[in-house]
């Protein structure tokens, strides 16, 4: 049975497939509704179990993922799971790491990576994707060991 997000959603992103993910800010109260099936936490220190199967990727404020190839295969995960399961991607305020998160699955979903931060934005959170190094990131994303 196919348990996902509803459209219109607190965070939630609509991709071009139709799939729907949601990002979100760990300070911020956590949104009403269901529960994620699947997480994925973009911080630098392990996140304490939030009760779900969940996936660390280490990843400084501001930064790029310490280990981009771990990063990859946590968004082709989260991309997978998306189409059948409530996925959730998040950092401590659900913009920058997030953002960049989110951009990358869009170009695994078909955006392109020179299109996906303006996508994000226009469809998650105008400031999504932080720095210029997380913008540089997403255009060179392939997913295919970026």
């Amino acid at each position: 049975m196919t348990q996902t997000w509803e459209h219109g959603g607190e965070g939630v992103l609509e991709l071009p497939s139709g799939r729907l993910v949601r990002g979100r800010g760990l300070w911020s109260p956590f949104p009403a509704g269901p529960k994620p099936d699947f997480g994925v936490y973009l911080l630098s220190k392990p996140p304490i179990p939030p009760g779900w199967d969940a996936r660390w990727v280490r990843w400084h404020d501001f930064r790029l993922p310490d280990d981009s190839a771990d990063a990859l295969d946590a968004f082709k995960e989260a991309w997978r799971r998306v189409e059948t399961e409530r996925v959730e991607l998040a950092c401590w305020a659900g913009r920058g790491r997030t953002g960049t998160a989110l951009a990358c699955i869009a170009v695994l979903d078909g955006v392109p990576p020179a299109e996906a931060v303006a996508f994000v934005r226009r469809n998650y959170r105008r400031s999504a994707v932080e720095t210029p190094w997380q913008r540089r990131y997403v255009a060179q994303f392939r997913g295919s060991g970026s």
